[in-house]
């Protein structure tokens, strides 16, 4: 753990991956409201730096593999004791991903995927419950994606990653309501973060190249980090990223048939 800061009497939020990417820019806008920040991230480094941003006074680094509940234990406490036992947000935002078609991302390459983004998903949920309901208002926040609301070709694991954490919100948000806890499920379209250069072991092909050829929407790190600011004062269960979001969240929903025979045009173009 660095730095000794403490919240004082701020409002709190802990955010996986927040050594860049979405987590970084979450901290940056959370911490320039006032709030006190915890950072935890396996990118050491890069969690001196992040802290380094946002003022060390404002929060802690935490060591943190999401898929190790014993440190999931450990950060939280280490938390709960600078801020007085008060967790207003925690922010699933660590995730990983692969691009290749299903045959070429190996299965220890897809258990992987779920194991962080599915495992640490739930892992956060259960070590942070505790803090949540002790904390009126509380809020548990989960970034999952657009893969999450149509598997697209070469995605297969981390669609199904992702449907799984919008299905885990959809129940939580159900349950924790007996604690006064909200969830709320984050879809963002291709953001501008470092897992758009995700690819499969062994291919030069990855999910920045096939964006760039398609001429396809990529939002900046600060669009996602609004959604989840108004996440963590609002009251819906979803909440998009980008209009290309918005407008896939309505051809799920109202149009699955065209939906689909689009992905199969795509996965058909990409193979040729």
């Amino acid at each position: 753990m660095a730095g000794a800061a403490h919240a004082n009497g701020r409002k709190s939020i802990f955010i996986t991956g927040a050594a860049s990417g979405i987590g970084l820019a979450s901290a940056k806008r959370f911490a320039a409201q006032g709030w006190f920040v915890g950072l935890s991230d396996i990118d050491a480094p890069g969690l001196e730096r992040a802290l380094a941003v946002i003022g060390p006074e404002n929060g802690l680094s935490l060591s943190l593999d999401v898929r190790e509940r014993a440190q999931w234990a450990q950060a939280l406490q280490a938390f709960g004791a600078a801020t007085r036992g008060r967790l207003d947000v925690l922010l699933n935002n660590a995730g990983i991903g692969r691009y290749g078609w299903f045959e070429e991302v190996a299965p220890d390459e897809a258990d992987l995927i779920i194991d962080v983004n599915v495992k640490g998903v739930m892992n956060g949920a259960y070590a942070a419950l505790p803090l949540l309901k002790a904390t009126p208002g509380a809020r548990l926040i989960n970034v999952a994606s657009c893969a999450g609301l149509a598997g697209a070709p070469r995605l297969a694991a981390y669609a199904a990653s992702k449907f799984a954490v919008r299905g885990l919100s959809e129940a939580l948000d159900a349950e924790f309501s007996r604690f006064g806890v909200r969830v709320a499920c984050i879809m963002p379209w291709f953001i501008d973060t470092p897992i758009l250069n995700m690819g499969a072991q062994g291919s030069n092909v990855n999910m920045k190249d096939v964006i760039a050829a398609s001429g396809a929407e990529v939002y900046p790190v600060e669009d996602a980090a609004e959604a989840i600011w108004r996440a963590a004062h609002g009251t819906d269960l979803i909440y998009t990223v980008g209009k290309a979001a918005q407008r896939l969240r309505f051809a799920a929903r109202f149009m699955p048939n065209q939906l689909r025979r689009q992905l199969r045009r795509q996965a058909q173009a990409q193979a040729s």
